[in-house]
């Protein structure tokens, strides 16, 4: 079973996220953890093989608060059998100290939120941080001792040029990180860049996506990372275990406000709402808003979705005879390969996964 927590606090609310979010406000953060930690007593049933703490912003918790949740964490989970613990953070929230306090606290990964390398792009996204604090960050992280450190980074982004993105890899590539994600923008629903896409004053383009996305293949894939799913690319020994679990189908436990969680074929959704969340888990011990029973169909077509991001595939099992047939068309114009009776996403077969799965669905 995996293990994700929800932060639901940032300093300042990005125009292109959909997660739940909001400033701290008036929200006790010392309550949130309280319940935080009356959910997870209340909720874990087994050891979990993967600890993720994401957000919203993890790592503007203060070092009282990180510590007093992860002193919880330590009374309910034996850390020493996870296989990963990744704190998501902003570059912008922490200093040397606090970076040695995830290592102490027993963070294994950190990822960063960096998105750009570029000024006016992080302009655009309502980033908080700058270039220099963006690099000084995984400068300090490694002066910290952290084992693995990732970057995210976006393409798409209005007013991006494609010198801009290589430029942006290039210097990622130079600070030597262990783990790369390369995320092409989305608009989401209830998002600012969704309304302005809405209103016409921002546009899509497939072709423009695809070539980001090739030229983030080209360069990272050639200084030694390995494109491992559609937009995550890691240096040997670093892929995400996490996040492999998540595309590979396995259980999951999330905890927090309107955190997700399924197990079996049981899917829950947790309350979207921080301080009726509180309310709720001191009240019941859970925060459960809404669930459903997932069919077997459900359950096939989400591991086509997510297993045809990955390089392992998906078994050819998992497709009917006349998906199939698809799937060997696929194959035969080089945009696939069927190996081992699994059909797997090659070359620019990968930049084109969202709507090859809707093919074969």
């Amino acid at each position: 079973m995996l293990l994700y927590l929800h932060i639901p606090f940032c300093h300042r609310v990005c125009p292109y996220c959909s997660f739940y979010k909001h400033t701290p406000g008036d929200t006790p953060i010392g309550k949130f953890i309280d319940a935080l930690t009356t959910e997870a007593r209340s909720r874990i049933q087994s050891p979990p093989r993967t600890l993720y703490l994401g957000g919203g912003t993890p790592s503007m918790l203060s070092p009282g608060h990180l510590t007093r949740l992860f002193t919880a964490l330590h009374g309910i989970i034996d850390f020493s059998k996870l296989a990963e613990v990744t704190l998501e953070a902003n570059p912008a929230t922490f200093d040397l100290g606090k970076a040695r306090l995830f290592r102490d606290l027993g963070v294994t990964r950190v990822s960063l939120g960096i998105q750009s390398f570029t000024p006016h792009v992080l302009e655009t996204l309502g980033r908080e941080h700058s270039p220099a604090q963006a690099s000084e960050a995984v400068h300090l992280l490694r002066q910290a001792g952290m084992p693995s450190i990732n970057i995210d980074l976006m393409f798409s982004i209005p007013g991006q040029s494609k010198a801009d993105w290589q430029a942006t890899l290039e210097h990622a590539i130079s600070l030597k990180p262990d783990h790369i994600s390369a995320y092409n923008l989305t608009y989401e629903e209830d998002t600012a860049f969704f309304d302005s896409l809405r209103r016409g004053e921002m546009r899509e383009n497939e072709d423009h996506d695809a070539e980001f996305f090739h030229l983030a293949d080209e360069l990272l894939t050639s200084s030694g990372f390995h494109h491992y799913e559609t937009s995550n690319y890691a240096r040997a020994g670093h892929h995400s275990t996490h996040n492999q679990g998540y595309w590979q189908g396995e259980d999951y436990l999330g905890l927090g406000p309107s955190a997700i969680s399924t197990l079996g074929n049981t899917r829950w959704k947790n309350l979207p709402d921080t301080a009726g969340y509180v309310a709720q888990v001191v009240a019941m011990g859970h925060a459960l808003a809404e669930s459903e029973t997932l069919d077997p169909e459900a359950r096939r077509l989400e591991r086509i979705a997510l297993g045809l991001r990955t390089t392992e595939g998906i078994p050819l099992t998992l497709l009917s005879p006349e998906s199939r047939q698809h799937a060997s068309h696929l194959a035969n114009e080089g945009l696939a390969s069927i190996t081992g009776g699994r059909f797997i996403l090659i070359h620019h077969g990968r930049a084109l996964v969202d709507p090859i799965a809707a093919e074969l669905v």
